[in-house]
Formats: C-alpha cells, structure tokens, sequence
C-alpha cells in the first residue's frame, strides 16, 4: 500500500517525537501559575471577576510563550508550526543555513523560493529522523549548487547528533 498523500505530506513524515510531552508540559506550567495566583487571591480575600481575569490571561500568555513548535520533515521538506501558522522550506532548494546564538539559540534555514524557517537546534539532535531528512535535502542542495552557507552550522549539528547517538549506545549497553 502506497503511503497515504494529505494536506501536510506524505505518512512516512519524520515528526518530533517528544513534542507532545512539551504540550503537555507547557500547560502544567501555565495551569500551575494560575492555581497559584488564583488561590492567593482567594487566601487574601482580594478575587475579583478582574483579577481573575488577568491571571487567567497571564497563564494564557505564559503557554503561548512556552508552547512548542511542531516540527516535521520528509523527502525534501521541512515545516514548523506554531500556534497559528505554518512556514515551510524545501530543503533541497536552501540558500542559507544560518544558527543565531542569543538567550536561545535558533536554526534559520531559507530556501530559494523565499521560504524560511526557525528551529531549535535540540529539536533536531533528540529526534534523529529529522535531522537525517534535513541533511539529506541539503547535500542535495549543496550539489545542486543553491546551498551558498551554513555548512558550519550543519556540520555542527551532525556533530551533536553524532555523539548524542554514541552517548546514548553507551548509555543502553551499560558502558556509560
């Protein structure tokens, strides 16, 4: 049976394998502010319809802050979608691979169509089939010529994943 073809891509996508617990995560901390906040309040005689509104909109704020984006590669693509939008690179075409370093640091892939993407580099290291679709679409686009920087930053990554992948063997086979 073929794989199945649907508005995202193809079925055998490589995804973020953890980025559901970061969902989850991301709600406990912002449930666990506001239960906080909420039975401060309560504890002081000081809850109002106001003030519980602006807890209930701090939360809110802090969940969209730590939400995760959902990252997701196949032959040749690369999307990263976040709350309300979805960007997408075709990373047999990129131009650029550039890493920002800063309070965290960031991926910026672009191809020639305009495209472009920000990603968490750890994204990549902890979930190895993404990160094999996008090395895969950028040698390609290295040979094709289109792929004009960024082989430091990709080299880097190949090299965390690399030895997260022999740490982790050691680790499994007890020689840690």
């Amino acid at each position: 049976m073929p794989p199945r073809n649907d508005a995202r891509g193809p079925a055998d996508a490589a995804h973020d394998l953890l980025w559901a617990r970061d969902v989850r995560d991301s709600v406990r901390c912002a449930g666990v502010l506001l239960a906080v906040l909420l039975l401060l309040d309560w504890g002081t005689d000081r809850l109002s319809l106001w003030r519980g509104t602006l807890w209930v909109a701090l939360a809110l704020l802090l969940f969209v802050v730590l939400c995760p984006a959902r990252v997701r590669a196949g032959a040749d693509w690369l999307s990263v979608r976040r709350l309300l939008r979805e960007r997408r690179v075709r990373t047999d075409l990129l131009v650029s691979v550039r890493c920002l370093d800063g309070v965290s640091q960031r991926l910026v892939l672009r191809d020639t169509f305009g495209g472009r993407v920000e990603i968490d580099p750890e994204v990549l290291v902890r979930n190895p089939p993404l990160w094999f679709r996008l090395e895969a679409g950028a040698r390609k686009a290295a040979a094709g010529g289109t792929l004009l920087c960024g082989a430091t930053a990709l080299g880097r990554i190949a090299r965390r994943v690399d030895r997260e992948a022999a740490h982790a063997v050691f680790k499994v086979s007890g020689l840690e």
